[in-house]
């Protein structure tokens, strides 16, 4: 039974699980097969496979953290009481910084594809470039198929970007099978003097077209970090506000939410009258309630505090 949980398709960390031990299998034969044939491409490819593995590993850690303080279960009572808040932080954090290593790395190999073209090139064996890059591009795409498939029932940010990093990967080595089928083609031609620039050019190529993608997802962790509120979800929470202070003749409120990583964080401040009739703190507590319901959400990814005053200036 717990066989059939940790392979389970609905579950984040063995989706993640699963993938991270894929990308380092993919990154060592790439590595194998690069030194083989002489290809710099194949080579890089191994190495991006590799770094995205280590950034999926910490990725894991993250998502078991939040899990295990999301339903209070399997995390150590000292670090409950150190991150009182929760781990919800770290994962945008972790997803800036896997984006902007794969940026660096893709940057880095993108010079020396330049630098090696207008030196020349150099020679490559085409026969072991051709296996690797057949092999990979149907890995590639079983997995991001496999994760898109888990993650509409998960919906995982993690997930997400991990799905566009097969992606990624699979238009790489399919550019490169692409250029390596064609210097293939044209050895014993009269194009054969353009053979040792295949790889090289098929390197500053990828290089070029991979690069702008995580960028997306930099900004999306900068907006995260940043506290910056989410248009849909502010615009929804003053829905829910204004629709409860019209109901119990409140004064105004002030909204304050904010997305980071996975979770939502609301505050809700509602000032009431001076004069409004005393509630007993079991109904004040029903309007919470009732507010919350409303609000919805994960409840288990949702930091959601509603006050009452009557003095402006806790709402501020």
């Amino acid at each position: 039974m717990e066989r059939l949980r940790f392979f389970s398709t609905s579950d984040e960390s063995s989706v993640l699980t699963l993938s991270i031990a894929t990308t380092l299998v993919i990154a060592f034969i790439g590595i194998l097969f690069g030194l083989i044939s002489g290809s710099f491409s194949i080579v890089f490819d191994g190495v991006y496979s590799l770094i995205d593995a280590s950034m999926s590993a910490l990725a894991l850690a993250v998502v078991r953290l939040i899990t295990s303080y999301a339903v209070n279960v399997d995390l150590p009572r000292k670090w409950r009481e150190r991150f009182t808040m929760g781990f919800w932080h770290l994962e945008p954090m972790v997803l800036g910084l896997n984006s902007t290593l794969l940026v660096g790395v893709a940057v880095y190999a993108l010079i020396n594809g330049v630098t090696n073209l207008l030196s020349g090139g150099h020679e490559l064996h085409f026969g072991p470039a051709l296996v690797y890059a057949v092999l990979t591009v149907s890995a590639c795409v079983a997995m991001a198929v496999f994760e898109s498939r888990a993650n509409r029932r998960i919906h995982s940010d993690f997930l997400r970007l991990d799905i566009k990093s097969w992606i990624m990967s699979a238009g790489i080595t399919a550019a490169l099978l692409i250029a390596f089928s064609v210097g293939y083609a044209i050895q014993g031609t009269a194009w054969e003097p353009l053979t040792p620039y295949v790889d090289p050019a098929a390197l500053v190529l990828v290089c070029a077209v991979i690069i702008p993608i995580p960028l997306a997802e930099i900004r999306q962790a900068l907006l995260d970090v940043l506290l910056v509120a989410p248009a849909d979800l502010k615009q929804h929470v003053d829905v829910v506000a204004k629709r409860f202070v019209e109901r119990y003749a409140f004064e105004y409120y002030r909204a304050y939410v904010a997305k980071v990583g996975r979770s939502r964080e609301i505050e809700l401040y509602f000032v009431v009258p001076s004069d409004m009739p005393p509630k007993r703190i079991a109904e004040w507590d029903a309007i919470r309630d009732e507010i919350g319901r409303a609000i919805g959400g994960d409840e288990s990814h949702r930091w959601l505090t509603i006050m009452f005053t009557s003095d402006p200036e806790w709402a501020e």
